[in-house]
């Protein structure tokens, strides 16, 4: 159930997330309504069993307990990547056993291939979020190993497909050896339109991105400093935040026996009331 914060409640949650309260003005807008600063400890392998309710709130890893299992879903094993999807020579499949862990304050997200045989790559989502119509949006993480061949495109993705052609907001997005990138797809665009932004960051440093999602508005930030501002055609209907880590769809394809990780210090996120 919603729960509809008070000014002061807003101001004082927002103050124990670490935030500075908003203006009087702007208070009625936006409920944080999920954080995590990583802070319960999942050992690698504890993210299995996923196919349960997939892509809904009711979601859930058979091997999560507690907070963290009501809290995050992950892509099930098996799930193919983009790549695999559009036939790429190298592709990936989601394995979030292998891909997956919680330490030291962190989200771990180590992506790899082997001596043969596909990518194995990684997406979770909060469930708080699937499904939101409009919110804000922020996580601070960087690449703490970088390899060719690996990408993140962290998303908004319509809940339903066919409500929104298309539609998709990404950011951050781009290959983890070039730049940081974020993309707004509009509205029932049927030659894949966007607005397209470079943000001119490594992804090997530390970055706070934001997404900010509103009625007829995309604002995409990164550090405190705006990358781009969209206002064409903007989605309007329901869709959940994927944090998802692949197969990079340009470049050369990851090298037999490598591996790339990024480290997410946290997220949190607002409704738009």
């Amino acid at each position: 159930m919603r729960r509809i914060l008070t000014t002061a409640a807003l101001a004082a949650g927002l103050l124990l997330a670490g935030l500075t309260a908003p203006t009087a003005e702007a208070a009625p807008t936006w409920h944080l309504k999920f954080a995590d600063g990583f802070n319960t400890a999942v050992a690698k392998g504890r993210f299995t069993d996923c196919d349960h309710n997939a892509d809904t709130k009711a979601a859930y890893c058979g091997g999560l307990t507690g907070s963290v299992r009501a809290s995050w879903w992950a892509y099930p094993k098996g799930w193919p990547d983009t790549a695999t999807q559009r036939h790429y020579p190298v592709g990936g499949y989601y394995d979030p056993a292998t891909t997956l862990w919680i330490s030291g304050g962190q989200l771990h997200i180590r992506m790899w291939r082997g001596a043969s045989g596909p990518v194995h790559s990684a997406t979770v989502a909060p469930k708080a979020l699937m499904g939101q119509r409009y919110g804000r949006y922020e996580e601070r993480w960087r690449v703490s190993k970088a390899a060719v061949g690996y990408k993140s495109a962290h998303l908004l993705w319509p809940v339903t497909d066919s409500a929104c052609p298309n539609c998709e907001i990404d950011f951050p997005e781009g290959n983890w050896v070039g730049s940081v990138n974020g993309y707004a797809h509009h509205l029932n665009s049927i030659a894949g339109d966007q607005d397209a932004y470079d943000a001119r960051a490594k992804w090997t440093d530390w970055h706070t991105t934001v997404i900010t999602w509103q009625p007829g508005s995309v604002t995409l930030a990164i550090d405190g400093r705006t990358v781009g501002h969209s206002t064409t055609a903007v989605p309007n209907t329901a869709m959940s935040w994927d944090i998802q880590n692949e197969t990079a769809l340009e470049g050369a394809s990851p090298k037999l026996n490598t591996s790339a990780q990024m480290d997410i210090e946290y997220v949190k996120a607002w409704s738009w009331s």
